[in-house]
């Protein structure tokens, strides 16, 4: 459980000039985590940082001169290698005193200012890889609005299925193809619906290819196999959040997906953003997880005081599409739709505690994926399968172009920040992505 502390003062201010500029995203009071080297140096290793303003703090570097002590030396020891997870791997105790230590080392005034301004990299001049080595990578489905739009296509006058208000619906997704912002990759290819019912079914590129806006859990702390995570606990075991995108291959997955869920359709590429923002970050921005008193109640071991009063959170979400065309007459991205992830239909330590209940061993850096967080209305949408309706009516771009799926070359950026007055806006960066044409397939004879 997270509290507000000194790392939360909105008047706090960085010599770092540029993380006081009023919108910025990466303010003192922020202070996410990647995985860095400068770009172009394909010799140089990649190492943990974090965001300060429009820069980079290299704490591999910073672990070099070790000028913290307790449990935040033994945190930023833990950041000299390619990935998160030596990081994710300790405690939230660790975290906590890191971030409250690199809030100290970067605040105005700081006496590390001097020692600390060599360790900084311009964001603009980083290339990133993955922030953890992802292990497993679980993807839920607990948008109620996307679930209702998206079951009415299919299921007009029963949506939902029984178990969707009870219980957190989710699969086991595929961890390798899972990608860093900037990803891409070819249109996918595999089997489709047969045009009548018993007949052949059709293969190709698919047609009716789509994004997912979502947000990604990263866990920390794992837990022993048999070792079940209570509500009380879970967020204990969360790193950060980032931005995902879990692209869809909606006529593929039409075919394949009875009686065992996704396939090829999903399994091709996952996009994730570059920076982790911790929960501690995110703390001002907790709410009241809503649930419609008409609604089933959640089972009691996915209920709790805390989980009620702030378990949900404040964090704005968009969507936005470049085209070959848009580009070319450079324009710049075209929005698509906007929702918050308060909407959601269960929250963070809801997914951990659920995912644990019978004995699942989660480990540093698995990824747990929301699923499409869409709103109440059709602007909010997280996915043109809900914004085009089924395909039936095409989304008209201010480009002049209209989309009903994405066509090759089409790049999706998604984005997310939290924003309330009187506190700077804390950003989780972007998460692009790109879909190149599907690749010639010849079969093997």
């Amino acid at each position: 459980m997270t509290i507000l502390d000194e790392t939360h003062d909105p008047d706090l201010t960085s010599w770092v000039a540029s993380a006081n500029v009023e919108g910025n995203g990466f303010p003192v009071q922020n202070l996410p985590f990647a995985i860095f080297r400068t770009r172009g140096t394909h010799n140089e290793p990649f190492r943990p940082g974090v965001a300060i303003g429009d820069q980079i703090l290299d704490l591999a570097a910073l672990a070099n001169i070790a000028p913290f002590n307790g449990l935040a030396a033994e945190a930023l020891a833990a950041c000299t290698t390619d990935t998160l997870n030596p990081l994710m791997a300790l405690t939230h105790q660790h975290w906590s005193a890191l971030r409250l230590a690199l809030s100290r080392a970067l605040r105005n005034g700081a006496a590390l200012q001097k020692q600390l301004t060599p360790l900084l990299t311009a964001q603009a001049d980083a290339q990133y890889q993955l922030p953890a080595r992802i292990g497993d990578y679980t993807d839920f489905y607990i948008s109620l609005h996307h679930a209702t739009a998206v079951g009415k296509q299919f299921r007009p006058d029963n949506p939902l299925l029984p178990n969707y208000k009870w219980v957190p619906i989710g699969y086991h997704g595929r961890a390798s193809s899972i990608g860093v912002s900037g990803q891409t990759f070819p249109r996918p290819v595999g089997q489709k619906r047969p045009a009548q019912d018993g007949g052949q079914p059709g293969f190709g590129p698919a047609e009716r290819l789509d994004y997912e806006l979502e947000l990604g859990v990263l866990i920390g702390t794992g837990n022993a196999q048999g070792e079940a995570l209570g509500i009380e606990q879970a967020e204990d075991h969360v790193f950060g959040l980032c931005i995902l995108n879990d692209w869809s291959a909606r006529d593929l997955q039409a075919w394949e997906y009875q009686p065992l869920g996704p396939f090829l359709a999903k399994n091709f590429a996952t996009t994730v953003s570059p920076w982790v923002v911790t929960l501690d970050a995110l703390a001002p921005f907790r709410t009241r997880f809503q649930r419609n008193p008409d609604d089933p109640q959640p089972l009691p071991y996915l209920s709790s005081l805390h989980n009620q009063d702030a378990g949900a959170f404040d964090i704005e979400l968009s969507a936005w599409l470049t085209t070959q065309a848009s580009r070319k007459a450079g324009l710049a991205p075209m929005p698509l739709s906007e929702s918050n992830f308060r909407d959601a239909y269960w929250t963070v330590a809801q997914l951990v505690t659920h995912h644990t209940v019978n004995g699942c061993n989660l480990m540093p850096g698995d990824l747990l994926g929301t699923g499409t967080l869409s709103g109440p209305e059709l602007a909010q949408a997280g996915s043109l399968l809900e914004l085009s309706r089924g395909g039936n009516q095409p989304v008209q771009l201010p480009s002049g172009e209209q989309r009903r799926f994405l066509e090759d070359h089409d790049e999706v950026i998604l984005r997310a920040q939290c924003r309330k007055p009187g506190y700077p806006v804390i950003s989780l960066g972007e998460c692009a992505g790109t879909v190149l044409p599907a690749r010639a397939h010849t079969p093997h004879r």
